[in-house]
């Protein structure tokens, strides 16, 4: 039986917890060590740290401190990683806690995070989805159960300090571009709200000041929201530190690709299983310089889907060079019309599209001045047909439930 190595206690902050960390800093030191060939469970706070709440107001979405986040489990140091080298972990199993059988999914106001589709869902909205066994479903969108396709949302490990300066240098760069954009352009370092493991005393303070936050996915891994990371899945991440420094949080139970909500996932608490092993100087033998990972053979199986197409040309009609980031905006655009033909509000839609186990594509980025991006929505996530047909849409979805808004504060 695999040894649970961290531990969380839901009802305490995880600023108490010196296994816990929401930066990414060399010094932060090593919460366990482990060998190459162990398995061990790490717990895990969900993202926010338990700032979300399991009921019908969005209050605690719109007033969500996201200088706190993310919350990760680690770093877990493994003997004889060096720089240089792969760190190859194997996804064996992932779940929630057996008292904690629900999740979140939510829009960040515009003026706070903001989202994919954030100038058309400007306000805080929420929606909560229950468990039950390896299924889910909302009482906030009704008429769609799905299989959760479970996995780490973060998780990767510690840079050097060559790349944690490179790092903050490109993005305040970036940041420093156009500083009074809202949502910002880069998350820069924020001292007051870190929380760096076992540091402490001065030396946590000059690394707060400098640490990493953890909202982008970097050359380490770090917040790369791919949903097919899955159980059974294999990922090598390359080795920046001695001990290289694995953590890993925001456990997601289902997501579509690009999480494009922000909050996009269903987010939830619970615990992961892993297994860690070594290839020495795998940086260089496969020239590797950010992860890569192998599929689980574990996955919800759809075979039907309507597959929404975008160009890049964006909601003005301005045209766009090959520009896939609105060419997939565009296909979201268009299934969220799509749905509320059924009865859905464009809210509904939005959240269906971060929660439920769709599929983005990029299908063309050679025909300009157009690039094409798809969303494949599967069919048999609907308890009624979705499908064209010649008799045209009919409402299905019984009116009156909505994703909870709460409006911005004056």
């Amino acid at each position: 039986m695999a040894e649970t190595l961290i531990k969380v206690d839901l009802s305490k902050s995880a600023y108490e917890n010196e296994k816990i960390h929401n930066r990414w800093h060399p010094d932060i030191p090593m919460a366990v060590t482990v060998k190459p060939g162990d398995d061990f469970i790490l717990e895990c706070y969900d993202w926010t740290g338990g700032q979300i709440k399991n009921d019908d107001s969005a209050d605690d979405v719109r007033d969500v401190d996201l200088t706190q986040v993310h919350f990760l489990s680690g770093p877990v140091g493994v003997e004889g990683a060096e720089p240089g080298d792969l760190l190859e972990v194997d996804i064996l199993d992932i779940g929630a806690f057996s008292d904690q059988q629900w999740g979140f999914n939510g829009f960040f106001a515009k003026t706070n995070g903001g989202g994919f589709l954030t100038d058309h869902f400007p306000e805080a909205q929420k929606s909560i989805w229950d468990f039950n066994g390896m299924f889910t479903k909302s009482r906030h969108i009704p008429n769609v159960e799905f299989a959760g396709m479970i996995h780490p949302g973060l998780i990767g490990c510690l840079p050097s300090k060559d790349m944690l300066e490179a790092w903050n240098q490109r993005e305040k760069e970036l940041y420093d571009t156009d500083p009074d954009r809202v949502p910002g352009l880069a998350n820069l370092p924020f001292a007051d709200t870190a929380h760096l493991g076992k540091l402490a005393g001065d030396a946590a303070k000059a690394a707060a000041a400098e640490a990493a936050r953890t909202v982008p996915p970097r050359e380490h891994g770090g917040n790369c929201d791919i949903k097919d990371l899955s159980r059974g899945s294999k990922v090598y991440f390359p080795v920046y530190v001695k001990g290289a420094g694995l953590s890993v949080g925001d456990l997601h139970f289902s997501q579509g690709d690009g999480e494009i909500t922000f909050c996009g996932a269903i987010e939830m608490a619970g615990w992961i299983h892993l297994r860690v092993n070594l290839i020495k100087d795998g940086m260089a033998k496969y020239g590797i310089k950010n992860p890569v990972f192998k599929p689980s053979t574990i996955k919800p199986r759809y075979e039907d889907y309507v597959i929404f197409e975008g160009i890049s040309v964006d909601e003005d009609g301005k045209q766009h060079y090959l520009d896939v980031h609105i060419a997939y905006r565009q296909a979201c655009l268009n299934a969220i019309e799509y749905l509320t033909k059924f009865g859905y509000t464009p809210a509904q839609g939005y959240a269906l599209l971060g929660c439920a186990p769709v599929e983005g594509h990029i299908s063309g980025v050679v025909d300009v001045p157009n690039a094409c991006a798809t969303l494949w929505l599967p069919t048999e996530i609907f308890d009624f047909d979705i499908n064209p047909t010649a008799a045209g849409p009919t409402q299905q979805v019984t009116p009156g439930t909505d994703v909870p808004l709460s409006p911005d504060k004056e």
